[in-house]
């Protein structure tokens, strides 16, 4: 049943049964099931009033229709065509069956609740109805009752019975005041006003909700328009895989499929890591810590949790969220502020409606067990800052005991233990493997489709871009480890689009491209009349964005007033001499609306779209400005590593001595901070273009008191050495413990290629199976093997597979024709 037939069929019944009371007062029982023309041919005399009388029904029809319309638009997303009908016909029969009568009305004082109340009183509950389809038939039914009642109060007989009843009740006036008083709306602290505008109110925000916050914008448009183009987040949403911290939420080992030497079937669920699709780790824990890399998703899977609970679309695992209101806490707001009261929770997402919020609404949501609390980017905040949010959240929860809550962070802010004390479970979101990567490419451009004239392309051209980046995904393993994360990946989708399936070679140059093309490339190339006109180029809008970043940096912030900002790149204008005076308020204006890089999270405010951008643009800048001394002093802090890393590659070989060296030096000084320079040290080494002969053997070094690797932390960080660490590597795990071992083998599989591959393959005779965790066995079978060329045996062409039963071993496999594989 669409939305718009269960609209007129609700109007239909709302009107008829008004007609009853204009026609007649009491319904008799066998006109129950007669038609509205039928009634009116009953009680009307002559055919022209008879006409008169049923358009004007038939307009009371249309009025409910309309308001009816688009709330059963947005609520009938999450139920199916059974559980819709079942809701329509529970509506329409309780009204045949409910006394809806003058005398009715008027006992209840032509108040929609307290009829509501009389009905629910003499009229069974509809049986059968899941909890999602009785909360809809619950709000419809007060809808409905709510526009007869109106209805009724506007007919000319009403008036006329009115003063009737009115005249009955004077004897009894004192009594039926005091009735009507306790009919009030019950108030507690909790409802200090009472409760009968939530109902109204709720619908509302989840409206807003469902509509705001399902939105993502890809890229700017091609033409002069200020605002990007959006797509929605729930087409353009890939579910993502997690682990937990402590290693649970390991998926159940199952049969692997074939692996073809020529990885024709990368695509293919083949290849899953270890770790559970986070909707399923979710489920299993009302409190989540969810750590995840910048970049990893932990946004827009927030985003995602609160479209969905808004809809009530949750299926499987999370079905039991629906009915869930969600209220998204986004950090970076309050950063150099306290966190919110709970009134004021819903501003950042729902401002435009907070005013009309009825009183003690939110806490009348979290104390029913109804809110799904989502607290996004505790990493941006200071130290300090985190602790106050630690203790904010301690308290709500001590309040309010049965609310759902997810909180995000990366893992340099907020270890797994972070929230241990709260019961919160800990889980990491892992980077995407070749079957999830190739799942996102393909959700990325079908959600693109949607921009239409807004590509760089034809839309019939889609298929063709999206299956030669799927080809040179899977031909060239380093781009499916650079894409290992949503962000890098959709970066990656929009450059191959923008850039004629170009394609970067490292981080370092997907940013610096990404950039180039979000700064100035898209519009100037496609001769935009903003770009054209603009006395900046490429370089003069880097040059203030890179100023922007580090004063943002600087002063450990992620946001800055537009005002401020303002002054800042007005500032930044006077000292580059070779432009004409340009005013710093009008430049800002055209970066925010032109550049995909500045962004506007509230009024009057300011950020990047991405702390990753922020990062690059910081480190740029610390490169040109050299300020490397003040890296080196800010290196132990996690809200600096990724900055320090990028300023490795940026760097020119006496800024790379100076800064390494630095790290280095440190460690030696500190052991408090030892462990932690020391992986930043080694992380640095996935930008560095080169290091001299000294400074290579002091990272040399400082790797090796890092090995074995023992935490969970540790094989990220190890890998991005690269391949020259699998030489000081053991060969066996037989003198490692079990812990350090299973890192090992997680280091190694990160690291990749045909010398991890030898390596994993000696370490696969370790029968200790938490040594050898999922990720070394799966990347053993789901390596990419060099294909040997088809032989002929018999007269037949042979291709010679591999099947993933016997990878490591020295079993022999059976191709299908029968001839026997080594």
């Amino acid at each position: 049943m669409s939305a718009e037939a269960a609209a007129l069929r609700l109007g239909t019944t709302v009107a008829k049964t008004a007609a009853d009371i204009w026609l007649g007062g009491r319904r008799r029982r066998q006109e129950r099931q007669l038609s509205l023309t039928e009634l009116v041919r009953l009680r009307v005399p002559g055919l022209r009033l008879q006409r008169s009388v049923e358009r004007q029904f038939g307009q009371i029809t249309d009025a409910v229709f309309d308001r009816l319309e688009p709330c059963l638009e947005h609520e009938f997303r999450g139920l199916d065509e059974s559980g819709r009908q079942a809701v329509i016909d529970a509506v329409c029969d309780t009204f045949a069956r409910a006394d809806l009568s003058d005398e009715a009305v008027f006992a209840a004082d032509a108040n929609p609740a307290a009829l509501i109340r009389r009905i629910t009183g003499s009229v069974p509950a509809p049986a059968g109805l899941s909890e999602a389809e009785t909360r809809l038939y619950e709000m419809l039914f007060a809808e409905c009752v709510e526009y007869y009642v109106r209805i009724v109060r506007s007919l000319p007989v009403f008036e006329e019975r009115a003063a009737a009843e009115l005249l009955a009740r004077t004897a009894t006036l004192g009594t039926e005041v005091a009735r009507l008083l306790e009919r009030l709306p019950d108030r507690s602290l909790l409802a200090p006003d009472g409760t009968d505008r939530d109902t109204a109110f709720r619908r509302r925000y989840l409206e807003l909700i469902s509509r705001d916050l399902d939105e993502v914008e890809l890229f700017r448009r091609t033409s002069d328009r200020a605002a990007g183009p959006r797509v929605r987040l729930s087409v353009a949403y890939v579910s993502l895989r997690a682990t937990g911290d402590d290693g649970s939420l390991r998926r159940t080992v199952r049969s692997l499929s074939r692996l073809r030497p020529d990885m024709s079937d990368w695509e293919e669920a083949g290849g899953e890591s270890s770790g559970v699709r986070v909707e399923t780790g979710l489920s299993g824990a009302s409190r989540v810590l969810l750590r995840g890399e910048a970049g990893s998703g932990k946004t827009t899977l927030l985003r995602w949790l609160a479209v969905t609970a808004a809809r009530g679309a949750f299926s499987g695992e999370l079905a039991d969220w629906n009915g869930l209101a969600p209220v998204l806490v986004k950090l970076r707001e309050y950063s150099g502020r306290t966190p919110p009261a709970l009134d004021a929770m819903l501003d950042g997402v729902a401002g435009p409606i907070t005013g009309i919020m009825p009183r003690g609404w939110v806490e009348r949501q979290l104390d029913s067990g109804r809110a799904l609390l989502l607290i996004d980017g505790v990493d941006e905040l200071l130290d300090r800052e985190r602790r106050a949010v630690r203790d904010w959240l301690r308290k709500l929860l001590v309040a309010y005991d049965g609310v759902r809550v997810v909180v995000t962070s990366r893992p340099a802010a907020a270890g797994a233990d972070w929230l241990r004390g709260e019961d919160f479970t800990a889980m990491h979101l892992d980077r995407m493997n070749p079957p999830d990567l190739a799942a996102f490419v393909r959700q990325w451009h079908q959600a693109v489709r949607e921009l239409g004239e807004d590509l760089p392309c034809a839309v019939d051209d889609l298929p063709l871009y999206e299956q030669s980046l799927l080809t040179s995904l899977k031909d060239r393993p380093h781009l499916q480890s650079l894409a290992g994360t949503p962000l890098l990946a959709a970066m990656l989708c929009a450059m191959h689009l923008n850039r004629g399936r170009q394609l970067p070679r490292d981080r370092m140059e997907l940013y610096r491209n990404a950039l180039h093309t979000l700064v100035h490339d898209r519009d100037a190339d496609r001769n935009v009349p903003s770009a054209v006109d603009s006395k900046l180029s490429l370089s003069d809008k880097l040059v203030i964005l890179r100023d922007l970043a580090w004063r943002l940096s600087d002063n450990n912030r992620s946001e800055i007033s537009v005002e401020q900002a303002a002054v800042h790149v007005g500032r930044k204008l006077r000292a580059m001499r070779h432009l004409d005076d340009l005013d710093g308020e009008q430049v800002l204006d055209q970066l925010r609306h032109r550049s995909g890089v500045l962004r506007s999270p509230a009024e009057a405010r300011l950020d990047f779209v991405h702390r990753t951008f922020q990062d690059y643009l910081a480190s740029s800048e610390a490169a040109e400005e050299d300020r490397m001394g003040n890296l080196v002093e800010r290196a132990h802090l996690d809200l600096w590593r990724e900055t320090v890393i990028m300023a490795a590659g940026h760097a020119n070989a006496r800024q790379r001595e100076e800064l390494l060296g630095g790290i280095l030096d440190r460690a030696g000084r500190e052991p408090r901070h030892a462990r932690t320079l020391r992986l930043l040290a080694a992380s640095c080494q996935e930008t560095l273009p080169e290091v001299s002969d000294g400074l290579a053997g002091r990272l040399d070094e400082a790797v090796s008191h890092l090995l074995p690797a023992r935490r969970p932390t540790d094989p990220p960080a190890l890998a991005a050495v690269g391949s020259s660490l699998l030489r000081r590597l053991p060969g066996s795990l037989g003198e490692l413990t079990e812990k350090a071992a299973a890192q090992t083998v997680r280091t190694v599989a990160l690291i990749g290629g045909e010398e991890a591959l030898g390596l994993l393959a000696g370490y696969a005779g370790d029968e200790r199976r938490a040594a050898t965790p999922r990720c070394g066995r799966q990347y053993l079978l789901a390596v990419r093997l060099r294909p040997r060329p088809p032989t002929r045996e018999n007269g037949a062409v042979v291709t010679h597979e591999l099947s993933a039963s016997c990878a490591g071993r020295g079993s022999p496999a059976r191709a299908p024709g029968g001839a026997s594989l080594p």
